[in-house]
């Protein structure tokens, strides 16, 4: 491709997609990006939420990838940590210390990559199981002999009589995991995630989601962990499935750390990025975008734009009915307006201690359990996970002597949750960690609610029908859907790092086709076999 410095790229949203498009135009490119973004806050819902001098990871963010192009890009903003942190050697894992010795030490800055062991569980039956389930004497301790009987019947039953319609994600599990080890782990956290039966949602999440993840994988993987092993030197961990890994590096202040360094890059190099902006209107005409509305959140002026390219990571829904030229086929609108998401809530609750005790071998510097997150299986509270921001990293909380968690609840917008006060939600979480035992409300000394719109696309509505909408986007040359909602696909955020790279190269390369953009996150080989 030519360079021609007269050539611009709007890009619609700050979030990684738009980000990660934006500094590769301008390291690969002599294409200007100018991003619009519409909130205040540099991130998405990567960002890292401020509240009295403690953060908050909106979801929990691994910075993990099977890509190694991704990995290099993250530790070319930030560098991966050398010297420990206090807390991290009195852990001791001293082993991480050999990963990256010359880096920095992030006692003496604060732009550097943490390396976090990464521990899940799950809170069931008020006990703790591990994440994934391991055929452990924990397990079967926990679940009782029968009920075990009953796991292994059913699983057996599915490899040998699979089930042959997998078209729907209830299927999609019975066929890995047996009808039984569904239901007791799988069926009520995942329709508490999308409030609906999962016979009713697509099998795509799944294979979005766990991909190769099976029983015999878990098994292996915890086998093999068992095993005494030499000290690994790889964060990359590629013959790990996702799912499995235990080993993660994390901003140190958090996942909107990097997004701001990264924000702050573009602008240095040349590019714009103009905050409460949002994209309300796009001219569509042929096979072409030809200009973008944009509207000052503030002053609710509305100015127009023009670029050679547009980069969309809005949601699907609103970029289709923004269309203003062309009119939009009634079979893509009907799609379009038929796609459904789920929103979120966090409750942030600054405790002086947890009520659960550390239930494994791993020794940890202060009275609290040592995961990053623990997913609550319990059916008698609407909460679905709690994460715990001190052990994402030490520093997201001021006062190390406090534990400072987020519970997260699974919503849709103008539901009951979401309409609750935020004194009375912050109540009603209080509530239900105190109900399950995890926390005593005496401990609780401060709270903050956080309420997101759109953060997980939907694989029900009408996304059985999804295919025309793509079909309609695609055949825009100069228009490239990138993320999570801009492609509304329930894509991490390497995923969505990825879709951007692959579109600059399209531009760079004269590639006209989208379908590309559409392998990430589908073929499984894809981002560890077929990078540039």
């Amino acid at each position: 491709m030519s360079k021609d410095t007269n050539k611009t790229a709007i890009i619609v949203g700050a979030g990684p997609a738009g980000l990660t498009a934006a500094l590769e135009l301008l390291q690969k490119t002599d294409i200007k990006p100018i991003i619009f973004e519409e909130t205040d806050e540099i991130g998405g819902i990567s960002r890292t939420i401020r509240y009295k001098g403690n953060r908050i990871d909106i979801g929990g963010h691994r910075f993990f990838s099977k890509s190694d192009r991704v990995m290099g890009w993250w530790n070319n903003i930030m560098p991966i940590q050398g010297a420990l942190a206090k807390d991290e050697k009195e852990l001791g894992k001293t082993d991480l210390s050999e990963l990256n010795a010359s880096g920095p030490d992030p006692e003496k800055t604060d732009e550097v990559l943490l390396i976090r062991n990464r521990l899940s569980r799950i809170f069931y039956l008020r006990k703790f199981f591990d994440y994934p389930v391991a055929l452990n004497a924990q397990t079967v301790k926990n679940l009782g002999p029968v009920r075990m009987a009953k796991i292994g019947t059913s699983y057996i039953k599915a490899r040998l009589h699979p089930l042959k319609d997998e078209s729907t994600l209830e299927n999609f599990f019975i066929n890995r995991f047996g009808e039984e080890l569904y239901r007791t782990f799988f069926k009520d956290y995942t329709e508490k995630v999308w409030g609906i039966d999962c016979k009713e949602i697509s099998a795509d999440w799944g294979a979005q989601r766990i991909k190769g993840l099976s029983v015999t994988k878990a098994i292996a993987h915890a086998v093999k962990s068992a095993l005494p092993k030499s000290k690994s030197k790889d964060v990359s961990q590629k013959d790990t499935e996702t799912s499995l890994i235990e080993r993660f590096l994390y901003p140190k202040l958090g996942p909107g750390q990097m997004w701001e360094i990264v924000a702050e890059q573009v602008i240095h190099l040349g590019g714009e990025i103009h905050m409460n902006h949002s994209a309300v209107g796009f001219e569509n005409k042929g096979d072409k975008i030809e200009s973008i509305e944009i509207k000052d959140v503030k002053t609710g002026k509305i100015t127009s734009h023009t670029a050679d390219y547009y980069f969309s990571t809005m949601p699907m829904k609103d970029l289709i009915n923004d269309f203003k030229g062309d009119k939009v086929p009634n079979n893509v609108a009907e799609v379009a307006n038929g796609l459904i998401y789920r929103d979120f809530i966090t409750v942030g609750l600054l405790l002086d201690k947890l009520k659960i005790k550390n239930q494994t071998s791993i020794p940890t510097l202060r009275k609290i359990v040592p995961d990053t997150w623990i997913y609550i299986q319990e059916r008698d509270v609407k909460v679905g996970r709690l994460q715990i921001f001190n052990n994402w990293s030490p520093y997201l909380i001021q006062d190390p002597t406090k534990v400072w968690v987020g519970m997260e609840y699974f919503v849709n917008e103008g539901d009951d949750l979401w309409n609750k006060k935020d004194a009375d939600m912050k109540e009603f979480g209080i509530k239900e960690l105190t109900h399950i035992g995890i926390i005593e409300s005496s401990d609780v000394k401060d709270g903050v609610v956080i309420r997101v719109k759109k953060t997980y696309p939907a694989y029900f509505g009408t996304y059985d029908r999804f295919d025309e909408l793509k079909g309609y986007l695609n055949n825009f040359e100069n228009l490239f859907l990138i993320g999570r909602n801009g492609m509304h696909r329930y894509n991490n955020q390497d995923h969505s790092m990825l879709t951007a790279m692959t579109a600059v190269e399209n531009i760079i390369n004269g590639v006209k086709t989208k379908e590309n953009l559409w392998l990430v996150n589908a073929e499984k080989e894809y981002h560890e076999a077929k990078e540039s």
